[in-house]
């Protein structure tokens, strides 16, 4: 179910895999995600089952509709009966309010300054590096009062460089903008790594303390992949202070 849960200096990070949920095929187990066609009796369950394997309330689990874009939401409790809206980061400086980002190839970035107290979860799959959706997100964060030295970064499962196909014109758009997701695929054709690039991003912001979780995707019949399979579940990453 939580496919790797970390905790630094009272920050908490963890993704989740696909296993130990109610979803039926093709979402079959934790599906997490409430547009894919999923039965939404059973996200609501998965939901609270990942939350409660963690330790958290499930009413008090923040998350997003999620656009590829680059806007940021600073929030300080859950949405309740608002619109959820069409975000790709959202950002605390509310201790104990976890934080949630959906991927199934994409780049979930976690990023938690313990000192100031400030968190905060990300999409970043190609389109948001390019438009800098994680860059974003950092100065969200600086401007709630945290540092970037101090910034822990992890960054969870996601589709890899070696599988990650694309034409040559968008590994040229991409790589024109951030120059570490060019990449090649295992059978030498063009390809984009957006962990790569997520994590040129963030050492030129200056956080130093990152780490990017070694799964691919695509690879992993443990984690849900929308390249693979087009329908299909979507995975988690919660990040949380305490």
């Amino acid at each position: 179910m939580i496919g790797q849960h970390e905790s630094v200096s009272g920050a908490h990070f963890a993704f989740t895999d696909r296993w130990g949920g109610v979803s039926a095929a093709p979402y079959e187990e934790l599906n997490l995600g409430g547009a894919v066609g999923d039965a939404p009796e059973a996200v609501r369950g998965n939901r609270e089952l990942a939350a409660e394997s963690l330790g958290l309330d499930p009413a008090r689990v923040v998350w997003m509709n999620q656009v590829h874009g680059a806007d940021v939401a600073v929030v300080d409790e859950p949405w309740g009966d608002r619109p959820v809206p069409e975000v790709d980061a959202i950002v605390t400086a509310r201790r104990g309010l976890a934080l949630a980002v959906l991927t199934a190839d994409c780049v979930p970035v976690l990023l938690a300054d313990p000192v100031a107290g400030v968190a905060a979860a990300v999409h970043a799959g190609r389109p948001g590096l390019v438009q800098g959706v994680v860059p974003a997100a950092v100065r969200a964060m600086t401007e709630l009062g945290a540092e970037p030295a101090r910034i822990v970064a992890r960054t969870g499962p996601a589709v890899c460089g070696r599988c990650y196909e694309v034409p040559e014109a968008m590994r040229a758009e991409v790589a024109a903008v951030e120059p570490a997701a060019h990449a090649e695929t295992s059978w030498g054709t063009p390809a984009v790594d957006v962990s790569a690039g997520v994590h040129a991003q963030l050492d030129r912001l200056g956080v130093c303390d990152r780490a990017q979780a070694p799964v691919c995707t695509l690879e992993s019949d443990d984690h849900f992949s929308y390249r693979r399979d087009r329908t299909t579940g979507r995975l988690a990453g919660y990040v949380w202070l305490d």
